[in-house]
């Protein structure tokens, strides 16, 4: 199986140099690799200092580096759905070249460069794809963009696909404007099906996510918010790059001052990110560009490592929800590594649990057991997430009442009904107590 390793960070902290010195060690111990980049700002070309296209280029052996055609490929995926939509702002009366604007899909062709790397593993060409990502804000909504996706559609588009069949003649002489029709809707269910294969791909066992930082108290600050996003999200977190770490050997007194900074921070990273491994790239005169100079990069970076092999529970932090029970009540753990309390919330609706951390919101469907329970608690302690699930209280039992009483009190045991079910399935946020840290 094709091993799919990506890599993120703050931008200017060196993923495009750590990316491509990865893919050039990777080559040199023999294994066939393809490096490529979803960022919008491509940079391989420039790093490798190689003419690179929209399709595979080899610039060595075993070493292949493309920039993807994100516009290719979206006008692809998106072409029926994007006609459809300016078909309806050409009946508005807006202009043409304000339409094609208008229909582009807000960090879409980001998210469908994601496809040519699932393509390229199905393809079992590589043992090895790695991907320059972008800067971590822009990786953690394209990350988080097929779930959510899926779960919108799988909400809405079922149910307004058989509202359009059934009144699209109504619908449209009522409103004047053309109803999509079922290319538009196969078009959206191919592309949810796509973000799927995505997902399941980037959550495997064979991919994996590796964060690359620079020793800054503000850097590292970003990648520990990095970690827990993306495990909120599902995505294995395999190791850290600290890039640009000032050499303690033959220091002067200024540059002692930084090899003393730095390490202080060094030591933080190394406790915020245990057991995941940190490789230390060291300051470089000059950064380093070409095939050589990556190669030299990685091998010094990683040492004696094999930075290609799977990553197991023992090397890595990522979402392995399970669930305990004492016989009655439920408790669900879900890892949030660096998690505060104070940026949780929890929500319940219906069937589904509704996370978010700081900016970023996950929803969760619940399996039977849980989904038939009420929260009765959560708490965060030690990086974990628990949530725990108790048995829904019965309803009250009718009561033997003279008539006339009875159909007077049945509106009154009705809004009594009303009341718990609200309190059992309402949106407010579940109060998280935290534990020992």
């Amino acid at each position: 199986m094709t091993r799919v390793l990506l890599y993120t960070g703050k931008g200017g902290v060196g993923k495009t140099t750590s990316a491509a010195g990865t893919a050039t060690l990777a080559a040199l111990r023999g294994l066939r690799t393809l490096v490529l980049s979803t960022d919008a700002a491509h940079s391989l070309a420039d790093a490798f200092d190689s003419e690179v296209g929209g399709e595979p280029t080899e610039v060595d052996d075993l070493l292949f580096v493309q920039q993807i055609d994100a516009q290719r490929r979206f006008e692809r995926s998106w072409s029926d759905i994007q006609a459809y939509l300016r078909s309806v702002l050409n009946v508005i009366g807006v202009d043409p070249i304000e339409a094609e604007e208008l229909t582009v899909l807000p960090g879409a062709e980001e998210v469908l460069a994601l496809l040519e790397v699932r393509d390229h593993v199905r393809s079992g060409r590589w043992d090895v794809i790695v991907v320059d990502c972008a800067p971590t804000a822009e990786t953690l909504r394209l990350l988080a963009l097929p779930e959510a996706l899926s779960w919108y559609m799988d909400r809405i588009f079922n149910a307004e696909r058989k509202v359009v069949r059934t009144f699209r003649p109504l619908l449209s002489k009522a409103s004047g404007l053309p109803m999509p029709d079922d290319t538009v809707f196969d078009a959206l269910r191919r592309l949810q099906s796509d973000l799927a294969d995505i997902r399941t791909l980037l959550t495997g066992p064979d991919a994996s996510v590796r964060l690359v930082l620079t020793p800054e108290a503000v850097v590292v600050a970003e990648a520990r918010r990095s970690l827990t996003t993306l495990s909120l999200f599902g995505y294995r977190v395999d190791g850290v790059i600290a890039n640009r770490v000032f050499p303690a050997a033959g220091a002067d007194n200024w540059r002692r001052q930084w090899v003393a900074a730095q390490r202080g921070i060094l030591d933080d990273v190394a406790d915020s990110f245990r057991p995941l491994p940190i490789w230390e790239s060291p300051y470089r005169a000059c950064e380093p560009v070409g095939v050589e100079e990556l190669a030299a990069f990685a091998v010094e970076m990683y040492g004696k490592d094999d930075p290609f092999t799977r990553a197991t529970d023992e090397t890595s932090l990522w979402v392995d929800r399970h669930i305990d029970t004492d016989g009655r009540t439920y408790t669900l753990t879900m890892p949030l590594p660096l998690a505060s309390a104070s940026d949780l919330e929890l929500a319940r609706h219906g069937d589904e649990l509704i996370i978010t951390v700081g900016s970023y919101r996950r929803v969760l469907p619940l399996p039977a057991a849980l989904a038939r329970g009420v929260v009765a608690g959560a708490r965060l302690d030690d990086g974990r997430l628990q949530i725990r699930f108790a048995p829904r209280e019965p309803l009250p039992k009718p009561v033997d009442l003279p008539v006339a009483s009875s159909l007077d009190s049945v509106e009154g045991l009705a809004q009594e009904i009303r009341e718990q079910m609200s309190q059992q399935f309402d949106n407010e946020p579940t109060a998280i107590s935290e534990g020992t840290r």
